[in-house]
C-alpha cells in the first residue's frame, strides 16, 4: 500500500478547495487524501466517508499519479442528439411559414407535426419529447400569432383629431338634461303618497 505524504502546499491546496468547493463527491476525495496522509486506514477512511475501501484505493491511486486534476469528476459524454443543432434555422422556418406551406391543412404547428415534417425531409426519426426540448433550447415555439401591429394612418388620426375637437365645442354650446331611467316598480313623482301612522299595523289593528 502507497503511503500520502503531503508537502505543506499540496495540503494547504486539498484543504482549501476542501473547504470552498460545491461538489460534495470532490470535497469527500480531497478529506480522503488529508485522512490518509494522518495515517488513517483505508478501511476507516471507506467507513467514515460512507464509500467502498475500493474507491477509496481508487482515489488515492488517481491522486498519486495525477495530484489534484486526478480527484477532478470526470463527466461522460452521453448520448449525441438526436436533431442536429444545424436544423433549427430549418424548423424555425417551418414554424414562421406555417403549416400550409408544407402541404398541411393546419393553422397552427404541433410538436409531434413538427417531428413527422422533420422524418418526412430529412429521415430524422424523434419523438415529440426530444421535438418540444429541441425548440425550447432554441426558442422555437410550435405557433404563429394570428395578430399584426399596423401603422396607424396619419391623415385618418389628424380627421379623427379634428371631429372630436368639433364634438367638444358642440357639446359645450348647450347642455341637454336626461331623465334617468326608472324602474317599472318605482312610484312616479306625482303620485300620491300616504304618511304610515304610528302604532297602527297593516291588518288594521292596534299595535299599542
Amino acid at each position: 500500500m502507497r503511503r500520502i505524504r503531503l508537502t505543506a502546499t499540496a495540503q494547504a491546496q486539498l484543504e482549501q478547495i476542501f473547504k470552498t468547493t460545491t461538489d460534495r463527491r470532490l470535497r469527500d476525495r480531497c478529506q480522503a487524501v488529508l485522512m490518509a496522509h494522518r495515517g488513517r486506514k483505508r478501511k476507516t477512511i471507506a467507513q467514515d466517508l460512507g464509500v467502498h475501501r475500493t474507491t477509496v484505493r481508487l482515489w488515492l491511486k488517481q491522486y498519486h499519479e495525477r495530484g489534484v486534476t486526478g480527484l477532478q469528476v470526470q463527466w461522460a459524454l452521453g448520448q449525441p442528439r438526436r436533431i442536429p443543432e444545424l436544423l433549427a434555422p430549418t424548423i424555425q422556418g417551418w414554424v414562421k411559414d406555417g403549416p400550409q406551406r408544407c402541404g398541411l391543412d393546419r393553422a397552427n404547428w404541433t410538436y409531434e407535426e413538427l417531428a413527422t415534417q422533420l422524418y418526412q425531409t430529412t429521415g430524422i426519426m424523434v419523438k415529440r419529447t426530444a421535438m418540444r426540448v429541441f425548440c425550447q433550447r432554441h426558442d422555437i415555439r410550435p405557433y404563429r400569432p394570428t395578430y399584426r401591429y399596423l401603422r396607424g394612418n396619419p391623415e385618418k388620426q389628424q380627421a379623427a383629431q379634428e371631429e372630436l375637437a368639433a364634438l367638444k365645442k358642440s357639446a359645450g354650446r348647450g347642455v341637454r338634461v336626461v331623465e334617468p331611467r326608472r324602474s317599472p316598480l318605482s312610484p312616479r313623482p306625482d303620485a300620491p303618497r300616504h304618511p304610515r301612522r304610528e302604532g297602527v299595523s297593516t291588518a288594521g289593528g292596534d299595535l299599542g
